[in-house]
């Protein structure tokens, strides 16, 4: 796999490149603007071409991955948030085909329905109509990208299912990219905690085999784009979006070996979103993480 993880860009999108090295990483994600503003700078021809001409240079780092912005939610039922998050969606797309990345994650949203007293039946049914506003919303945005960003994929990510997230489930996500019929331009980022923690085992080889045998039935294995590689703080079920180092959390490190042993993945980007950094318990002073759990990644290789 081309192990990696989000990485900063202060400073320009270009540093994406440098940082990623400084860690030891094969493949990098990271955000082209702040992923809790709505309004961004645009990225200018010269700062795009920067970027392509870092990209050259470090051509061992490979391939990267643009997360979108977290206020998107093309699940709402308020037509102003839908409408908001419809353009931020254009301009996310529109960013990442400008500095040539073909994999961009995008959480599919909430369905926001809060009802105290909801039965089983009103929450079921504020799921299906909240995906299929997100149907609305990607078909829509991806006609409109046609042309100017043919190459860039949503990939929707697998979520644990807090509040009212939708794509906890692999029948949410199987409904999705059914229904966008969008082809080559949809696919999925599968999130090990959050798959984790909405109640799809990975522990052992054989929970791991069954979870991705059901996935390829809902969803389709051909669908995953990439992967974010996160150990959980909170147990299976939980429906709880906590990320742990490596190996530290409830999945533990036979979780990511079944995973990163895995040949249907090679050539597959998997990036950490655990915490940057830790206090080292004798010393007091605080460890860069990446590199840490990068390594506990790569010891797990056996294949």
């Amino acid at each position: 796999m081309r192990l990696g993880a989000q990485v900063s860009v202060s400073g320009g999108l270009f540093n994406a490149f440098k940082n990623a090295k400084e860690i030891g990483a094969d493949s990098m994600m990271f955000y082209t603007r702040s992923n809790r503003q709505w309004k961004a700078k645009p990225i200018s021809v010269e700062d795009q071409e920067k970027y392509k001409a870092t990209a050259e240079e470090y051509s061992a780092i490979f391939p990267a991955v643009v997360h979108a912005n977290y206020l998107m939610n093309l699940a709402s039922p308020e037509e102003d948030k839908w409408a908001k998050s419809y353009d931020a969606m254009v301009d996310e797309i529109t960013r990442t085909g400008q500095v040539g990345v073909n994999n961009m994650v995008v959480h599919p949203g909430s369905h926001m329905f809060k009802e105290k007293k909801a039965t089983e039946q009103q929450i079921i049914e504020a799921e299906w109509a909240g995906l299929d506003r997100i149907v609305k919303g990607v078909k829509r945005a991806l006609d409109e990208t046609a042309e100017t960003s043919p190459d860039v994929v949503i990939c929707l990510e697998t979520m644990a299912g807090q509040g009212t997230n939708l794509g906890f489930k692999f029948e949410h996500l199987g409904y999705l990219i059914k229904e966008i019929d969008g082809g080559d331009r949809v696919g999925v980022c599968f999130d090990t905690c959050h798959v984790f923690t909405a109640g799809y085992d990975i522990r052992t080889p054989e929970a791991y085999a069954e979870t991705m045998a059901l996935f390829d039935e809902k969803v389709g294995l051909q669908h995953i784009k990439c992967f974010h590689f996160n150990d959980s703080k909170f147990d299976l079920g939980s429906r709880k979006d906590r990320h742990q180092h490596i190996g530290k959390g409830f999945l533990g490190e036979q979780a990511f070996a079944n995973l990163v042993n895995d040949p249907r993945w090679a050539d597959h980007p998997a990036h950490l979103e655990t915490p940057k950094s830790e206090d080292n318990e004798e010393t007091g002073e605080s460890v860069e993480m990446d590199p840490v759990n990068l390594a506990k990644l790569r010891s797990l290789i056996t294949s």
